[in-house]
């Protein structure tokens, strides 16, 4: 049974692809250059990681630095970040999310929110090549907002009344509440989550649950 719905929203990391190898490289990259950080990232830490907003993600895991350095070296770490998403010839994406992104759109308006920086939806797309596939978008480094009111940012401005968020953390389970949409949970991505009102196996399941 279908259920109606008049847009979808959708997380990138953990829900449309997994970048964290990539990530975990370009992050140890950076700090490699520095004496004062004795560990590295692994692509599965990270898993634990991605879904918070970036401030956050520098704060618990660099907190022995001054406020201003740790955000200013996770933001050089985002740089290498995009250079090294942008040079990989990878295909990251999870099974079957290109094909199911492009027929869906033809009948369901397709959105994305995401925790991350500013240019990192833009790059996501111009790497897929799904950029005709959405609608609107919106991040936390653009509004400076989490993702529950991001969410709900982007709903309002599209009038949009029924929506869905699509996500794969509990976090993102947070935002959908608070932003006062239905969540279906990925559950193929890095987390679990408490409840959710849809459930996933795989991306493809977007095809026949809503329309």
């Amino acid at each position: 049974m279908y259920m109606k719905t008049d847009g979808i929203i959708l997380d990138i990391d953990g829900t449309l692809w997994n970048s964290t190898p990539i990530v975990a490289e370009a992050w140890n990259e950076i700090i490699e250059k520095r004496d004062d950080i004795p560990f590295r990232f692994t692509a599965k830490q990270l898993t634990q990681l991605f879904g918070r907003p970036l401030p956050v993600i520098a704060d618990m895991v660099f907190p022995f630095l001054e406020e201003k350095e740790r955000y200013d070296l996770i933001n050089e770490c985002c740089e290498r970040e995009h250079e090294l998403l942008r040079a990989s010839t990878q295909n990251i994406l999870y099974p079957g999310v290109a094909e199911t992104m492009k027929a869906l759109c033809k009948k369901i308006p397709l959105f994305i929110v995401s925790n991350c920086q500013s240019g990192y939806i833009e790059l996501f797309l111009e790497k897929t090549g799904l950029a005709d596939c959405i609608t609107d978008s919106e991040c936390a480094g653009r509004t400076g907002l989490p993702k529950g009111p991001n969410i709900r940012l982007v709903a309002d401005r599209n009038h949009l009344q029924n929506p869905v968020y699509v996500g794969d953390i509990d976090g993102d389970r947070q935002a959908s509440e608070e932003a006062g949409v239905k969540f279906c949970h990925a559950s193929y991505g890095f987390g679990k989550v408490e409840r959710k009102d849809y459930v996933m196996k795989e991306f493809s399941d977007l095809m026949t649950l809503f329309e």
